[in-house]
């Protein structure tokens, strides 16, 4: 907690350090301190002596000075009940060490307390005149004027910034300072408050708690407030920090002091209204607070989830002052609760302060029971009149109040090292060794490493920073009977916990703002969805941003995704574009349509072929037969039912066998195909040939020479397919270039040369074929076969004519479709032409199937 001063208090503060600084050593024979004395609100003599700064009052009047005469002390107003009691924990803990037989046994613990009225300038003099004394010393001419300190160690400041500063004074020193309230972090710096300790915990680790328990509950987005000094500005700088790493954004980020002037809180009000967070991280004081409902309540500004530091968070006063229930379902850090067995009985019998010496006692008295003490008969006869004998039974206000139990524990705590410590030092056993010199810098260290339990049963000691360990309790506000507001615990905070484990929390018992019991949103943006991902907006914060589907292929799987993934090659993404699922395999199968008509008119074509077969075979020794070489005619029908079969090898899931298969049996049985279709045509003119006087050419193209031929032309094709075969043959081929969303398997075939090669020399076999029949096509003859084969071979080199550059541009299955296609069409082609006409005849026209009818034309014209 933490107060802060203006310009002008601040030149008065250097002055009055530069004045008290400075000793009086001239000729004189004593020395004596500059400036007006200092007198402690509270004091009692005893063999050690504890200093202790607290603000009895929370402020001060102002004051125009002329600089024309001495500047008077300040006039402290508005006393602080808070404070009296933390001074009151400070004296329990002194009480009981006194009557201890176990700490500190024959000694006595004394103490002098100073009111600060809440001023840093008043704190540093208040804490010069604790460690000089007032006293006149005299010494000799030659000698400084130097003592040793006058008190062994000093507890408070309760807020942070009059802490820096008395730290910064009294560091060089090391007379240790013990603050029960101060958790600025920057107070954990050695370097610059070497003697500076504390029992509550350092502002690091509830600026970093505040940060997490944003995060957990999903708020992105969120307003700030802070107290406009070391408090809330260290604290909140810490938050932003953590806060940013975890992918929190704040919309605005608003400090303010309890002193300034009213419109420049309205211009807060304002930002509040224009703001679209509902969370507000609130890192204030408690009169910070206090001032900041009252500005809230006039503008009836409810609905918003407050997030509170331990300051305000379980502050009892400043709930009370929540009229308009402002702060209903705040949840925010509180110091665990704790309980100090005879502290609440000590605190609320003030009457042993009753005395001459102690005239804060009854400024106390006349504020609790709003009397005044009887000074003389004068007095106002209708004026109540204070005893100092009133029982605080049934009185119920701020001092009454035991909610702030923890802090009253950590001065309890603060003293109690102290006089571990000492007892220490002074190697107390059955009593103490009173001849011991101490001096700061040894107390200071033997504090630092002390570690004890209190009587009930916390555990007390240092790190190196000077800070205990961590913890906090997750506070809620939550409705309670007759409109009070309760503070529930929901959660806990254990820094010295695995950082996945710190954050401990119970979501079902929270109420939050409006008493809701859903968890308010507060998102710049709302979260992305699986299958998009986030594109930040032009010139906003990280948290604005837009959802944009991930591209076809990509994904994310993940809310709030920054990136889309990319999936596996093999794999496509869905619809929704959240998961990666297997592509279709896309190949010809047996299934489908098309594959199922094509495999029905490649054994249709068989069917065919085997039925024509039957019907030579039965008249294999008609003329017709018998004269167009029956043997060609058998061998070109069986490899015509090898093109129909081969065309089956096309057909389903593309294996390394079959991709082998496919075109070598397709190249081979061709070539057998067309090789006999060449040996028939060569028969023709060559029988026309021998006709001719004089010719003997048959002798030369014997049933033998057929045979040859026709083997020769096929072991040709067999050469280049091995060859092929052996060098680079066809494999399967995953295709993922053709579609997107699809695997296209397919043959690739491995060497381009072999396959062009197999087909290149099909069709050089069938321009031959059909140049030979073209130039047999007008041969007299009854029934003159060229004439077929002519056709034949026109179907034949038209359909592969066009396959080529069809196959080329069909994707995927189609291309293998189109060479099935082409190869039933010049298989078809092949049966149609050459063979139907002679069916026809042996079938339907068996008058014509005589040797007569067939030389009947066969003589020249």
């Amino acid at each position: 907690m933490t107060s802060t001063e203006r310009w002008p208090e601040q030149g008065l503060a250097l002055l009055q350090f530069m004045l008290v600084l400075t000793l009086s050593c001239a000729d004189e024979s004593v020395c004596r301190q500059i400036g007006d004395p200092e007198n402690p609100q509270l004091s009692k003599d005893g063999d050690i002596i504890i200093g202790g700064i607290f603000s009895f009052h929370a402020s001060w009047k102002n004051r125009q000075e002329t600089y024309m005469y001495k500047p008077l002390p300040l006039e402290c107003v508005s006393l602080n009940f808070r404070e009296f009691q933390f001074a009151q924990a400070m004296l329990f803990a002194i009480d009981e060490i006194n009557n201890s037989s176990d700490l500190l046994p024959g000694m006595s613990l004394g103490y002098k307390m100073y009111d600060t009225c809440g001023s840093i300038a008043r704190s540093v003099k208040v804490l010069l005149a604790l460690v000089n004394g007032n006293e006149i010393v005299s010494a000799p001419s030659e000698t400084l004027c130097t003592k040793s300190a006058h008190v062994q160690a000093i507890m408070g400041e309760t807020s942070s910034s009059p802490s820096t500063a008395i730290a910064t004074v009294i560091g060089p020193f090391f007379i240790p300072l013990i603050s029960h309230f101060a958790t600025c972090a920057c107070l954990s710096d050695k370097t610059k408050y070497p003697s500076f300790l504390r029992t509550v915990p350092s502002d690091y680790y509830q600026s970093r708690a505040l940060a997490h328990l944003v995060k957990h509950f999903g708020w992105t987005w969120v307003g700030a407030i802070r107290t406009n000094d070391d408090y809330g500005n260290n604290g909140m700088a810490t938050f932003i920090e953590v806060a940013e790493q975890l992918g929190i954004c704040l919309e605005y980020s608003v400090a303010f002091f309890r002193t300034d002037p009213s419109d420049k809180i309205e211009k807060i009000i304002d930002i509040i209204k224009a703001s679209t967070s509902k969370v507000i991280v609130a890192f204030l004081s408690h009169m910070d607070m206090d001032v900041l409902i009252h500005e809230l309540s006039k503008h009836n500004l409810t609905g918003y989830q407050w997030v509170g530091s331990e300051s305000w968070i379980f502050d009892s006063q400043t709930a009370e002052m929540d009229k308009h229930h402002i702060l209903d379902g705040a949840i925010g850090l509180s110091i665990p609760k704790a309980h100090v067995s005879g502290l609440k009985e000590f605190i609320l019998d003030v009457k042993p302060l009753n005395s001459s010496s102690n005239q804060m006692f009854t400024k106390f008295w006349e504020a609790l029971f709003s009397c005044k003490f009887k000074r003389s008969e004068s007095s106002g006869e209708n004026q109540r009149q204070c005893t100092g004998d009133e029982d605080l039974t049934g009185v119920h206000n701020s001092f009454t109040d035991m909610s702030l139990m923890p802090i009253f524990n950590n001065v309890y705590k603060g003293v109690y090292a102290v006089a571990h410590a000492l007892h220490t030092i002074l190697r107390c056993n059955q009593t103490c060794d009173k001849t011991v010199q101490m001096d700061p810098l040894t107390i200071f260290q033997h504090i630092r490493q002390i570690r004890f339990k209190t009587k009930e049963g916390d555990e007390v000691y240092f790190n190196e920073n000077g800070d205990p360990m961590a913890k906090y309790e997750i506070i809620n506000w939550q409705p309670g009977e007759n409109g009070l507001v309760e503070f529930v615990t929901v959660g806990l905070y254990d820094a010295s916990l695995p950082a996945e484990k710190q954050l401990n929390l119970n979501n079902l018992s929270i109420v939050w703002a409006t008493n809701s019991e859903q968890v308010p949103v507060s998102v710049c943006s709302e979260k992305c969805p699986p299958g998009t991902r986030k594109v930040l907006q032009k010139g906003k914060p990280v948290c604005c941003y837009d959802c944009i589907r991930c591209a076809e292929g990509e994904i994310s799987n993940i809310t709030d995704s920054i990136t889309c993934v990319r999936c596996p090659l093999e794999f496509w993404s869905n619809e929704r574009r959240d998961a990666c699922i297997k592509k279709e395999a896309v190949f010809l199968s047996y299934q489908e349509i098309m594959g199922a008509l094509l495999t029905t008119a490649s054994l249709f074509g068989t069917c065919m072929t085997a039925i024509v077969a039957f019907v030579f075979f039965k008249h294999r020794k008609t003329p017709i037969v018998r004269a167009n070489n029956s043997e060609l005619s058998f061998l070109l029908l069986l490899s015509l039912t090898l093109c129909f079969l081969c065309s089956l090898t096309f057909i389903g899931r593309p294996s390394e066998w079959s991709c082998m298969l496919r075109h070598t049996a397709f190249g081979i049985t061709f070539v057998l195909c067309i090789s006999c279709v060449l040996g028939k045509t060569m028969v023709v003119l060559m029988a026309f040939r021998a006709t001719l006087p004089g010719s003997n050419v048959m002798k030369w193209f014997g049933p033998t020479q057929q045979r040859l031929s026709v083997l020769g032309f096929t072991l040709i094709q067999v050469i280049i397919c091995v060859l092929w075969l052996s060098i680079s043959p066809p494999f399967p081929f995953k295709n993922f270039k053709q579609f997107k969303d699809k695997i296209i398997l397919e043959c690739a075939l491995g060497s381009a040369v072999g396959f062009w090669a197999v087909l290149g020399y099909v069709g050089l076999l069938a321009m031959l074929c059909f140049i030979f029949a073209f130039l047999a096509r007008k041969l007299p003859d009854n029934f003159n076969e060229a004439k077929f084969i002519t056709f034949s071979m026109l179907i034949f080199c038209a359909v592969w004519i066009t396959f080529i550059p069809a196959y080329v541009s069909s994707p995927g299955k189609f291309s293998v479709a189109v060479e099935i296609f082409a190869i039933l069409a010049s298989s078809f082609g092949l049966l149609v032409c050459i063979f139907f006409p002679k069916c026809y005849v042996i079938l339907l026209k068996p008058e014509k199937n005589t040797k007569k009818s067939m030389m009947g034309k066969g003589a020249p014209k």
